[in-house]
């Protein structure tokens, strides 16, 4: 029987922390998109009431906004690399470092060149990359942390402590709701918002990043990564400190047939329909359309009438159903199953966007817009949110799992990056 121990737990939640930033760098752009506008992208445009260039303006923002997407598309693609090569760790380290750089330089991409609050448009590129650099840290953690946890898990917990993963994706978007929501409380108005409040709420991003990067130096590295290494004894010994030795020495020879099985390391070897699974699971899971809510539920809720507080407000209504719902997915993976949660969860936001598509059409702006918007967030929380990850770090073999998430894991961004830009 499978020991849940102390040090299972404190690994578990070290590693969550990697989708805690996930979610946080995430959604911290849904508070400062008008910010955004305002600082860099209307000046550029000297006649936004010109058809042509209000649709430019539009599109060059939708760039900006999105932007991160392109380092997630860069991470992911690195992440089956960094897992297979450098190991689970030290790319969990790479990922920490980039969201700290991110924070930093994206709440202040004028410096060194400029004094702080005063660059201006002139330096929009910089925040740009500064946003795809956190980018990169998105997209190796999307992969590295559940796979981490999953590769120290005992297996009959294993699919709850995965889809933990997801729980700090989204009670890190939910933590980004507050600060952001007490960032703009705290300012003299839009104008102080859209000049030096917006800073803060990237710069905000320092504080988790930080202490992932400090915690990250006292856990080890996965038994699988270690026995892929040939280190059996120190995957011995990190077993050791997480299972009993029966279930350790279990462990090792469970490990060792499956890397001497199929010795080739073809990822098609174990079956293209296997691939091909893995990879519309990974991709379906962002083109349901869930980012373009993180991303613009501020701007959406705006659009019904509400001020930039009340906006803000709602979305940690929003981020508060998400985060209710991942805790039920979490409490039920193991019980009811992968399969019968995605089908679920798939019924309930086919039906939901049906509501708000109607809502919308007939103007729609009221209370069954945004109770309809909290279902489809619900429906994907219960399944597709946590429930796809899980998956994905079981359902490939051990030696090939770095190289089939590598592909798996940054299949959707280009996708998900097409719909928050068009958006």
């Amino acid at each position: 029987m499978a020991r849940l121990n102390r040090s299972v737990v404190l690994l578990t939640l070290i590693a969550t922390l990697g989708g805690l930033l996930f979610g946080y760098d995430t959604a911290v752009i849904n508070g400062a998109v008008d910010s955004l506008r305002a600082y860099f992208i209307n000046p550029r445009f000297p006649n936004l009431a010109d058809p042509a260039q209000a649709n430019a303006a539009s599109s060059l923002l939708g760039f900006v906004v999105s932007s991160a997407l392109i380092g997630c598309i860069i991470g992911g693609l690195m992440g089956g690399w960094v897992s297979t090569r450098i190991g689970r760790k030290r790319g969990l380290v790479i990922a920490a470092v980039l969201f700290l750089i991110s924070a930093l330089g994206a709440s202040a991409p004028e410096f060194p060149f400029a004094a702080i609050g005063h660059g201006g448009p002139a330096y929009m590129w910089n925040f740009v990359i500064y946003r795809i650099l956190g980018g990169i840290g998105v997209g190796l953690a999307s992969m590295l942390s559940p796979m981490y946890i999953a590769e120290i898990a005992p297996p009959k917990v294993r699919g709850n402590l995965v889809a933990w993963n997801q729980f700090a994706i989204i009670f890190g978007m939910l933590v980004i709701y507050f600060v952001n929501f007490g960032i703009s409380k705290s300012g003299s108005g839009d104008q102080w918002l859209n000049t030096i409040g917006w800073r803060y709420m990237f710069l905000s991003g320092a504080i988790p990043a930080t202490l992932f990067l400090l915690l990250l130096f006292f856990v080890p590295e996965t038994p699988r990564f270690l026995m892929m290494k040939n280190q059996e004894e120190r995957a011995r010994g990190v077993l050791a400190r997480l299972v009993s030795k029966e279930d350790g020495d279990r462990e090792i020879a469970d490990i060792r047939a499956s890397l001497q099985h199929h010795q080739s390391g073809r990822l098609l070897s174990f079956g293209g329909l296997l691939i091909f699974s893995g990879l519309m699971l990974s991709i379906f899971q962002q083109f349901v359309g869930i980012n373009v809510v993180l991303y613009y539920a501020t701007d959406i809720f705006k659009g019904m009438g509400l001020s930039t507080n009340a906006a803000l407000f709602q979305t940690i209504i929003v981020g508060a159903v998400n985060l209710t719902f991942t805790v039920i997915a979490i409490l039920t993976v193991d019980r009811f199953g992968r399969r019968p949660l995605q089908i679920v969860g798939a019924l309930i936001m086919a039906a939901s966007m049906i509501w708000l598509g109607t809502e919308l059409s007939l103007g729609g702006k009221g209370m069954g817009a945004l109770i309809s918007m909290l279902v489809y967030t619900a429906g994907f929380a219960v399944s597709w949110g946590p429930v796809t990850w899980v998956l994905l770090s079981e359902i490939f073999p051990n030696q090939l799992r770095g190289k089939a998430m590598g592909i798996a894991v940054p299949a959707p961004w280009g996708w998900e990056y097409r719909v928050n830009w068009t958006f």
